[in-house]
């Protein structure tokens, strides 16, 4: 009986944190809040193409290190240890600016309501859409955290040598299945990659990667290894870097794949079926992204009277 008691509580507990996030959330508090962010956005965007796949990148590193709190926004301070230096974002994550600005924006709207957190799930909305990708309906009522934590996005986060059994299982800790995972790296559809998360792939004769492929990678990022060589940049993909559509999935069935955790999704595993669905059916894929960011953002978040708004979203108030 106490046992069916305390289940019954956990799913009452769950089902009040979730009834917290809507849609609606900010229809009587803030009712141009979208409107404001999305104008911020779509300008962004349309100055540097990258910067859509920089803010949806960003929202899939905030939710996976305690939750959709915004915490990746945090700066160093006396109490914070920020995210920004831990490995997967260090000189990788990017976008803070477009944020602040956003945010600032919301603020002279209506100050003190909107969260930073919001404005990172509706940032990544509007910039899919803004470069051809889906968009979804965002819920919202998050707020923000007044912790960071560097220890957990070192360890959280995906990491680009990571084999297919090891992403599967840090998608699975959030809450996110096998699908989700394959839908949501469909992302690497647009953006770009430092020379050094690719190098070993593309001078190694690895067996998944297409010759001349590699070849063609080699032109610009040269063997040895330096700071300029280590950051320089290549499209995630060569055809459409631009474009947000499935030929993410068609270059890892012609082992095209950049990084080694995107050719591991299509390699005689578990998810080569989703990987070949998603290279013939652009529309299928895009929904099922649009599902999956859903399904992302509701990984922890802050509500109620949890957390805090911050005025400005790189420090704790």
């Amino acid at each position: 009986m106490a046992y069916r008691i305390v289940v019954t509580i956990l799913v009452l507990l769950v089902t009040i944190c979730d009834a917290q996030l809507s849609s609606t959330f900010y229809d009587t508090t803030c009712p141009d809040a979208l409107t404001t962010i999305r104008t911020a956005i779509r300008t962004a965007v349309s100055k540097e193409r990258r910067m859509a796949a920089s803010l949806i990148r960003l929202h899939f590193h905030d939710c996976f290190v305690q939750g959709c709190d915004a915490s990746i926004l945090l700066d160093d301070s006396t109490t914070i240890e920020s995210e920004k230096t831990a490995l997967p974002n260090l000189n990788s994550a990017r976008g803070f600016q477009v944020i602040d600005n956003a945010k600032s924006q919301v603020e002279k709207v209506c100050p003190g309501v909107v969260s930073c957190a919001d404005i990172v799930a509706v940032a990544a909305r509007d910039a899919s859409f803004a470069v051809g990708g889906p968009s979804w309906t965002v819920k919202l009522g998050r707020r923000d955290s007044t912790t960071a934590s560097k220890s957990l996005a070192n360890t959280d986060l995906p990491f680009f040598t990571d084999d297919l059994q090891t992403l599967i299982s840090k998608f699975t800790i959030k809450g996110l299945t096998a699908k989700d995972m394959v839908a949501l790296s469909g992302a690497h559809t647009i953006g770009q990659a430092q020379c050094f998360t690719f190098r070993d792939r593309i001078y190694n004769n690895a067996s998944d990667i297409d010759a001349g492929f590699a070849t063609t990678r080699q032109r610009g990022c040269p063997s040895s290894s330096s700071t300029s060589n280590n950051q320089k940049l290549a499209a995630l993909d060569l055809v459409t870097p631009n474009s947000f559509d499935n030929n993410y999935f068609k270059n890892l069935i012609q082992k095209k794949g950049l990084l080694q955790s995107d050719q591991v999704l299509f390699s005689g595993g578990s998810t080569d079926s989703i990987v070949s669905q998603y290279s013939q059916n652009p529309t299928a894929f895009k929904s099922d992204f649009a599902a999956s960011m859903i399904n992302m953002g509701d990984i922890q978040p802050l509500t109620g009277s949890a957390g805090i708004i911050r005025r400005i979203c790189s420090a704790a108030n």
